[in-house]
């Protein structure tokens, strides 16, 4: 489960927070049309866990649906201090924003 600062963190702004973390299983690719990492040694484990090309084309870093903020990936805040759980809180909303403006353009 999150750290509970990065709970805490999420929480104040009004931003649900729930499911695990698991592993990246053969079926995902199969099952969904995106991919999203947080990190670049995520994304790598993922894109070496592809079965083929076409899979890999759905592994995108969660970032690059950010806005609003330039960030090659969402950073571990658990070693510093407030502020860095505040960066990720920005780009969590930040990239989920974009998302779902990616999203409802993919739809219409």
């Amino acid at each position: 489960s999150p750290d509970s600062r990065m709970r805490d963190t999420l929480e104040r702004r009004g931003i649900p927070v729930g499911g695990a973390a698991r592993k990246i299983s053969p079926g995902d690719f199969r099952d969904f049309d995106l991919i999203l990492t947080m990190d670049d040694f995520n994304r790598q484990e993922v894109l070496a866990a592809a079965p083929d090309a076409e899979a890999r084309t759905k592994v995108y870093p969660f970032t690059d649906f950010c806005e609003n903020h330039e960030a090659e990936e969402v950073p571990d805040p658990y070693y510093g201090g407030p502020s860095g759980f505040e960066l990720v809180a920005d780009l969590i909303e930040d990239g989920c924003q974009g998302l779902l403006a990616h999203i409802e353009k993919e739809l219409a």
